[in-house]
């Protein structure tokens, strides 16, 4: 059984968890690598990661570097002589980095790769009404997302489950499999996969205004799965007219109507707002808006934005 000597690299909440996982099952970590502190919020106070927090409070060493090719940085890490490296939500390594353990590097990314390389693999799955997305390690290389596969889980997607619900459960799934490769790799029982080539694969690009703006010409079921793909983050964004006033609205719940509720309408994205429940008019019928965000204002239910809330006979989202 090899002596594992583990530096961690992540910075969200999804990293927690993972590194979480790892101090339970006793491995040992010898340093932690995560994001420099952030100016955040309205003071603009410096705030620390998640997981510099977390590895902070089980007195872990934590290093934070801004340049990963920084001399000075790549001496500490040396220091720390670790003989493997996990990966789970950072940034692109450079080859002196990766390449500098005797038992590899390793990422954990959610999607069953090749399947949705890329910075947002969750959001993607769901705005693509996928039924099925999971977790996979692998040894990184010199491209995003692209090395020889170690493990994988699969996990069924809900329905009508949205991006954080998805989140939550591949993450407490890639802490089991994080846990099994790295029981493997001590065992020296690690057997790959080269990724398959296809010209069939689904990318999972960064999340820009453009591309989580919401395009109210197509199907219900597809604004329904950009919606709740981006729920609760980044959330789903559009434009509010309403009499003489437009304003940016973020939509963070719908549900679809029933195919005997269909409703029809002269122009698409016509709202119709009838017994405290708000319908957008769209390519086949009508999308029900469940929780919505006014600009300047907090998310709230539609029932109770309705309660004082009127809508122009005109009024439609764009």
């Amino acid at each position: 059984m090899r002596d594992l000597r583990i530096v961690f690299m992540g910075t969200p909440e999804f990293a927690v968890t993972i590194l979480k996982g790892l101090l339970e099952n006793k491995y040992k970590v010898v340093g932690v690598i995560t994001a420099p502190d952030r100016p955040a919020g309205r003071g603009q106070k410096l705030r620390q990661s998640a997981v510099k927090e977390y590895a902070v409070s089980q007195n872990l060493t934590v290093l934070q570097p801004t340049n990963l090719k920084n001399e000075d940085f790549l001496t500490e890490l040396k220091a720390l002589d670790a003989n493997l490296q996990i990966i789970v939500a950072f940034r692109m390594l450079p080859k002196v980095v990766w390449a500098m353990p005797e038992y590899g590097t390793f990422n954990l990314h959610a999607s069953l790769l090749p399947q949705y390389r890329g910075a947002a693999p969750i959001n993607w799955a769901i705005i693509n009404g996928e039924t099925k997305t999971g977790v996979t390690t692998f040894f990184i290389d010199e491209k995003i997302d692209t090395g020889a596969i170690i493990l994988q889980n699969e996990l069924e997607i809900g329905a009508d489950e949205n991006a954080g619900s998805l989140h939550d459960r591949l993450m407490v799934s890639g802490s089991d499999l994080v846990v099994k490769t790295v029981k493997a790799i001590a065992a020296n029982e690690v057997t790959t996969k080269i990724q398959p080539q296809s010209e069939d694969l689904k990318t999972a690009y960064k999340l820009f205004p453009d591309n989580t703006k919401i395009d109210w010409k197509t199907t219900s079921e597809k604004i329904h799965n950009h919606i709740r793909g981006l729920s609760p983050y980044p959330g789903a964004w559009c434009y509010l007219e309403n009499g003489d006033k437009e304003e940016r609205v973020k939509i963070y719940g719908s549900a679809r109507l029933s195919p005997d509720k269909g409703i029809s309408q002269d122009e698409i994205g016509a709202i119709t707002a009838v017994d405290k429940a708000m319908i957008v008019s769209t390519e086949d019928g009508g999308l029900i808006i469940e929780e919505i965000q006014l600009s300047g204002k907090r998310k709230m239910d539609v029932k109770a934005l309705l309660n004082g809330y009127n809508f122009d006979e005109n009024a439609k989202m764009r």
